[in-house]
């Protein structure tokens, strides 16, 4: 893929299976495009927004009945958390870096507990050279001074998560099934198809993980390396594994405001 070009390579290494690196991300008018557009919209769902409301207007006939909507439109609760911008952030860059393709869009399922993403941050539908494969995903942010910050360890640590999400069987039956209805009769079903068969193919073990830290921190090596091998020694072949630590131009805290075109 293409890299945007406000975006610039740090430091990259890699363990076996494990790959980490660090971008940084510049700060100007393609940074503030990117999340006022792709971003935002990710956050906001606006895709399926514009259908929903398109879809209301019709069936609103009177003007008592368009005013009730306006009003019920207007009232619309909007996703402003600086760690869900954080993983749609994460969402569009492997998107656009990666080619992963995500079947569905978190803000549709956000507020129907029982639809609600199964115990990954992450997860979609990306490729190599033999195909499709699943890929499955943590997001973590963190604007603390230590590398690695604590996010990155202990039992809800990102590390600990991906590997989770490489041996535990019964939360790889959850989200195939959680995916498979958001697949099925979409394009992305041969795609889900074939992944599947793969991960069958290799005891289910063809798997890609990504492990993505939203930093606002000056770049250092150290945010993923030691965790990176961690990880090396943990994963079985064909599991593959990259580690991407995002460095902002803005902090953490400001992301509400800058993907609504405001000032950090």
């Amino acid at each position: 893929m293409v890299k945007p070009y406000f975006i610039s390579e740090c430091y990259a290494d890699q363990d076996r299976q494990v790959s980490w690196t660090g971008v940084q991300m510049n700060d100007g008018d393609t940074f503030d495009q990117f999340l006022t557009t792709e971003v935002a919209s990710r956050v906001h769902d606006e895709e399926s927004s514009t259908d929903f409301e398109a879809h209301l207007r019709g069936l609103a006939s009177t003007g008592f009945q368009q005013e009730s909507l306006q009003a019920m439109l207007d009232a619309a609760p909007e996703e402003e958390r600086d760690w869900a911008i954080g993983e749609a952030l994460a969402e569009v860059h492997l998107s656009q870096e990666h080619d992963v393709k995500w079947p569905w869009n978190s803000e549709r399922d956000k507020r129907t507990p029982m639809a609600s993403l199964p115990g990954a941050d992450l997860v979609g539908l990306t490729e190599d050279k033999d195909g499709a494969l699943l890929a499955l995903g943590e997001v973590k942010c963190s604007s603390e001074a230590d590398n690695p910050p604590q996010v990155m360890h202990g039992r809800s640590g990102m590390t600990n998560q991906l590997d989770k999400l490489a041996d535990d069987l019964s939360l790889l039956h959850t989200l195939l099934r959680w995916l498979f209805p958001r697949c099925k009769g979409t394009p992305h079903e041969p795609d889900f198809d074939h992944a599947v068969k793969r991960l069958l193919d290799s005891g289910n073990k063809a798997i890609v993980l990504f492990g993505i830290l939203i930093r606002d921190t000056e770049p250092n090596p150290k945010d993923l390396s030691s965790r990176g091998s961690n990880l090396a020694d943990r994963l079985e072949m064909p599991t593959a594994c990259r580690l991407k630590a995002l460095h902002l131009p803005c902090s953490i805290i400001s992301l509400p405001t800058r993907i609504k075109g405001g000032e950090s």
